[in-house]
């Protein structure tokens, strides 16, 4: 049951990050504002954090059973470490690197990535099938 769970997190997890290719692609401006938002207050800083532990999870839960168990524990993990990490930087440190990568990331930049995340995203989808 556990694994299953796992499983539809990670496919879920995949067209999550093809929703987000959409945005970057459709509307670039929204995509570089979100970015700005990350560590902006509290509420938000720890509901990022915490949301994003969940595909780590899951990712290292359902690895053994998907086409490329390595590369999704390996994943997994760094985005588990690196989530546990964000909880001890302070907030303000963390909404500071958002609103620099914002600055850098020119909205025509979003727009000629996007093509990366409906890849990554129907990877990670078709790994689990």
């Amino acid at each position: 049951m556990i694994i299953e769970l796992a499983r539809w997190v990670v496919v879920f997890f995949g067209i999550f990050i093809i929703f987000i290719g959409f945005v970057m692609l459709i509307n670039p401006t929204k995509a570089r504002n979100t970015l700005r938002k990350a560590g902006s207050t509290n509420f938000i800083n720890y509901a990022e954090i915490t949301l994003r532990l969940i595909p780590a999870i899951a990712l290292i839960l359902y690895s053994e059973f998907s086409k490329f168990p390595l590369a999704f524990k390996v994943f997994g993990w760094i985005m588990l470490i690196t989530s546990l990490i964000l909880y001890v930087v302070p907030r303000k440190t963390h909404h500071k690197f958002s609103m620099k990568s914002a600055d850098m990331l020119e909205p025509f930049y979003f727009q000629l990535i996007s093509p990366f995340a409906f890849l990554f995203g129907g990877l990670i989808i078709y790994t689990v099938f």
